[in-house]
Formats: structure tokens, sequence, C-alpha cells
């Protein structure tokens, strides 16, 4: 059976894991409101989609 001939320092270990991190999804402008949405999703504040509404807003 394979055994390591060395522990693995704190500090390679860390390298290692330094590229599990969080990425922010990609966000643009609304054509129509402004709001910033994520790409290829229906706008929640307006409910435009290419330029045609296609989820009638709520009336509060």
């Amino acid at each position: 059976m394979a055994v390591p001939k060395r522990r693995t320092s704190k500090e390679r270990k860390h390298k290692r894991r330094a590229n599990w991190k969080l990425t922010v999804p990609g966000m643009v402008k609304c054509p129509n409101c402004g709001e910033l949405i994520k790409s290829h999703v229906v706008c929640k504040h307006c409910g435009f989609y290419k330029g045609v509404q296609v989820v009638a807003k709520k009336e509060a």
C-alpha cells in the first residue's frame, strides 16, 4: 500500500485549496428598466426578456 514519505505541509495544503472560491454570476443591465439581472433570465423587476414582456407585473 502506498504511504506518503513526508507529511504534507500546511503551506502546500493551503496552496492546493486556494482556488476553491465563489464566483459572481455574469450580471447585465436589463435593456428595459436598467436593473441588474443574470444574463439569459427574465427580469424580476419588469418581467421583460429579449424586449418582450413574458411575465405580468404584480400590482402591490
